[in-house]
């Protein structure tokens, strides 16, 4: 049984990635917005409940994709600035997924340090 629930929730992950890849080809702005909301975060929040995550937890999980969604910004601030300079796209990619790294290792102590201490 639990390999179905995996097989679904792949699926339903997946499919909304490919369904904002599909509508963005049509609108490039739409396909940004579907993206961009936090489905990821509600699925999971929805699934962890379900399956008994105590409160507590629940509450520093979702602080703590709190700290870690400035972070994630960085890749879209320096992917399109890197290819307005003329990098090719898997050199300007890498650049962003690069700086997105390592402010996210800033911001995993920073969320390890406010969300353990009760700060957050």
């Amino acid at each position: 049984m639990i390999w179905v629930e995996l097989l679904l929730k792949g699926l339903i992950s997946g499919g909304l990635i490919v369904g904002a890849s599909e509508l963005a080809k049509r609108s490039v702005v739409f396909g940004a917005m579907v993206i961009s909301l936090p489905l990821m975060s509600i699925i999971s929040l929805i699934i962890l409940n379900r399956d008994g995550m105590q409160s507590e937890d629940l509450i520093a999980y979702s602080e703590s994709i709190l700290y870690l969604v400035l972070p994630s910004l960085t890749l879209f601030v320096v992917f399109p600035q890197l290819m307005r300079r003329g990098w090719d796209f898997w050199p300007a990619l890498g650049g962003g997924v690069f700086a997105t790294l390592v402010l996210y290792g800033i911001g995993i102590v920073i969320a390890t340090k406010m969300v353990t201490s009760g700060q957050a």
